[in-house]
């Protein structure tokens, strides 16, 4: 599985470099607003960051301006990949960038009906969010598990971006239904390589090799 970290916050990717983690970066109005800077130079400071796909969203709602829009995104560098809404402009702007070769990412999926067009549009990504249908008491999860059935059913190379991801489980459970991707907020990342017996183990490793008085170097 591979991971994009869901932020504008340069500070935090530039943290998490260092993992091997971060195979790309998800972004949208929202979260460039945190970031209180101009949105063009946040996403082309981001992008010369990471190798991988940056995905920044357009605003407009109109299919020819969503595919102007695009464009002028995908100019900004080679790893860019607009983020589209999921509605039937969006999947015409889809249709339209991905036969220009422009990288796209479908967002804001919340069934599989939905996601089967966006396959069809040549969608790069696909993007269902597991949090907030969990919010309305419908079980994210097994959206995961009818898009996954469906694109193998069909052989779409649409990558399954799990997105509106809230905690470990979230991550767990994706990989486990076969999403291709999570996007997942730094603090959830970091999260993953926490557990209260791997600190407890370590602690007691420390505290015997305290008594030994030695040192490595």
């Amino acid at each position: 599985m591979k991971f994009f970290v869901d932020t504008a916050d340069i500070a935090e990717i530039k943290g998490l470099l260092p993992t091997g983690l971060v195979d790309g970066v998800t972004t949208n109005p929202s979260l460039i607003m945190k970031s209180g800077r101009d949105f063009r130079e946040v996403v082309a400071e981001i992008c010369d960051l990471v190798d991988g796909p940056v995905s920044a969203e357009v605003t407009a709602l109109e299919a020819d301006k969503m595919i102007s829009e695009g464009k002028s995104l995908a100019g900004i560098a080679e790893n860019v990949c607009v983020k589209l809404p999921l509605t039937m402009d969006g999947i015409t702007a889809c249709n339209a960038l991905s036969g220009e070769g422009i990288k796209t990412n479908v967002t804001l999926c919340f069934a599989a009906n939905q996601a089967l067009l966006a396959a069809k549009a040549g969608a790069t990504f696909i993007s269902p969010f597991i949090g907030r249908l969990d919010d309305i008491n419908i079980d994210g999860m097994e959206l995961i598990r009818e898009i996954r059935m469906i694109y193998d059913n069909y052989d779409f190379r649409t990558e399954i971006l799990a997105a509106s991801i809230r905690s470990a489980n979230h991550v767990k459970d994706s990989a486990l239904f076969g999403a291709d991707v999570a996007t997942v907020p730094p603090g959830v990342l970091k999260g993953l390589a926490s557990h209260p017996l791997t600190d407890k183990g370590l602690k007691a490793f420390l505290d015997d090799w305290a008594k030994t008085g030695q040192k490595i170097i």
